[in-house]
């Protein structure tokens, strides 16, 4: 069980996504850069990590992106409620428990692959 945030978590969760038929179906033509930034988180007080999604496979890992098309910044509080499915982005976005910066309309273009992702993310196993 990789701890959440971990690189270790990042490397399950890729392979999650990439071993994943209704992912790839979901992500076919798509090319999205994503940077997370979790404020107060354990250990560390802020982690970074980004995914990269271009046509029907994932890339990513902790840190930084090179040139995220949206970063997307929430509490450790947040993240782990939508991680868990607790709680849907777009509700945190709009009880603004979650701030969007850089290209809005690419992110919600890609709406429908958001909620194929969530519950294969879901099922990594995660110690939080």
């Amino acid at each position: 069980m990789a701890k959440y945030l971990s690189d270790e978590w990042a490397t399950a969760a890729r392979e999650a996504l990439n071993s994943s038929d209704s992912f790839k179906n979901a992500s076919k033509g798509v090319d999205l850069t994503i940077e997370q930034v979790i404020t107060g988180a354990p250990e560390s007080g802020e982690a970074r990590y980004w995914i990269e999604i271009k046509d029907s496979s994932v890339d990513g890992g902790t840190g930084s992106a090179s040139n995220p098309d949206v970063t997307i910044s929430q509490s450790y509080e947040t993240a782990v409620a939508i991680n868990k499915q607790e709680l849907n982005a777009q509700a945190a976005f709009m009880q603004g428990k979650l701030r969007v910066t850089g290209n809005m309309g690419k992110l919600l273009q890609h709406q429908a692959l958001f909620q194929t992702m969530a519950p294969i993310l879901a099922q990594v196993p995660t110690e939080y």
